[in-house]
């Protein structure tokens, strides 16, 4: 992948700026202009993880970037079919990285944070600009471009210096009351450090690039239905063609008990093979998801139940929460995944700084606590801990297990001059007693890790 230079990035950036500009002012609509909305965030990222085991390398990864998100929301023309654009512009710059902790193997295009050159360092800075198209008709909503779906079946990730984007469509309506309903198809998936889009693919079918496999058809739908105030029920579906096919049910609850509020997060996911993967030929050919294949289980065929219940109460300040998850299956948790580096998310609540805990057979419990300052006059500093403990891993071993430690502290200036300006530390741990088939290398790392992020967003509009 050929590096950018800064300004070369600026450039092709304003004179998308300049285009759009162009395209507002021929629309010369009431609505499309005074609806306007755009902002500059500003986001500067320092990662550090040390790799504690094994021998590949690295054993370090550190980077260090600056990040530039600029974005813009039009309204909608008057009329009774209202249209708008949407823009989205990323720009990457590095700061700081070598190539003894960046780069990962020769299958990888990318590190933590930067996307490689062709000797395997990080690139001076990446950038990309996503364009959607959007029509309006009553409360229903139609978009076409760059999308960010943040659904049960489809998260979008920004635990980085930029986040991952998508291309595709979607129809998004709330005409029906207390209802909102949601329908779509993905086709590809831009890294959150890469400038390129890529088709669509789950952990186990895309390794290196002679066996990877994928898919440009990922479809989706559903919504949520709030039933009052404090209770919301919800029904998904998703689909990787040739991979998988998942249906999900949640409920959210809140409830005023004594001088707090308890929260319910209930979660049950059934996901099973679809097209290619359902066939032996068609995992024969690399359409396979990973997971357990010990003991004659057909290897690779997508075969997972995932049930999950997270509860939190909060109180002057504290949160207190409490959660369990159990996966059934042979297969681990299946979810769009390009499995290169560049990110994913997980609808779990297992999904955290490090690992996900979405492994065939097993069972975590997990611990939590909050608190926010403001209880005690310091408004915008807040803190978090949490700890997760899986065992019961199906492996060709036995049984293995995993726990993981995360902590945070994050302080968002309330006001004054530098309002909005926020500082983030995030450290985690994470140890693994997970092992390839009878080699006694593990495959998921132990790892502790550090992040530092400042972020600030400047309104333009």
């Amino acid at each position: 992948m050929k590096s950018r230079t800064i300004t070369q990035s600026a450039l092709a950036l304003a004179v998308a700026s300049a285009a759009l500009g162009v395209q507002i002012q021929a629309a010369n609509a009431a609505g499309f202009i005074e609806d306007s909305k755009a902002s500059l965030t500003l986001r500067n990222f320092y990662i550090n993880a040390d790799n504690r085991n094994g021998s590949a390398a690295p054993n370090k990864q550190e980077e260090w970037g600056q990040g530039f998100l600029l974005n813009y929301a039009s309204g909608f023309t008057e009329g009774t079919v209202g249209f708008g654009v949407d823009a989205l512009g990323l720009l990457g710059v590095r700061l700081d990285s070598g190539k003894g902790t960046h780069y990962e193997s020769a299958s990888q295009r990318a590190g933590t944070v930067f996307p490689s050159d062709s000797d395997g360092r990080a690139v001076d800075d990446f950038s990309s600009l996503g364009l959607t198209a959007k029509a309006k008709v009553s409360n229903t909503e139609f978009r076409y471009g760059t999308l960010q779906p943040k659904l049960p079946v489809v998260v979008y990730n920004d635990g980085r210096l930029l986040p991952v984007t998508f291309e595709g469509g979607q129809v998004t309506s709330t005409d029906l009351k207390d209802f909102t309903l949601v329908a779509g198809q993905l086709e590809h998936t831009r890294g959150r450090n890469s400038t390129d889009w890529q088709s669509l693919s789950i952990s186990g079918a895309n390794g290196s690039s002679a066996t990877s496999r994928d898919s440009n058809k990922f479809y989706y739908g559903g919504g949520d239905y709030k039933v009052n105030k404090d209770l919301t029920l919800q029904y998904y579906y998703g689909q990787l063609t040739d991979f998988y096919q998942q249906h999900f049910l949640g409920l959210q609850h809140n409830w005023a008990i004594g001088p707090g509020v308890l929260k319910t997060d209930l979660r049950a996911f059934d996901s099973n093979s679809d097209g290619k993967n359902g066939s032996a030929s068609g995992r024969a050919d690399g359409y396979v998801s990973s997971g357990y294949y010990g003991n004659g289980v057909t290897k690779g065929e997508v075969d997972n139940r995932a049930f999950s219940g997270l509860f939190t109460y909060t109180v002057a300040g504290h949160s207190f929460g409490a959660g369990y998850q159990v996966l059934n299956g042979d297969s681990d948790f299946p979810f769009l995944n390009r499995g290169d580096g560049e990110g994913s998310t997980a609808y779990l609540i297992t999904d955290v700084q490090i690992g996900k805990f979405q492994h065939a057979g097993e069972r975590t419990w997990q611990a939590r606590y909050g608190y926010d300052f403001a209880q005690l006059g310091v408004p915008g500093l807040t803190v978090n801990a949490i700890y997760l403990n899986g065992d019961s891993i199906k492996t060709k071993t036995g049984d293995q297990g995993e726990w993981e430690r995360d902590f945070s502290v994050a302080y968002v200036i309330p006001d004054g001059t530098f309002k909005g300006l926020g500082f983030t530390w995030k450290n985690a741990a994470l140890r693994s007693g997970l092992q390839a088939s009878g080699s006694g290398t593990p495959t998921q790392r132990d790892q502790d890790e550090n992040r530092l992020i400042v972020s600030y967003t400047l309104p333009l509009l």
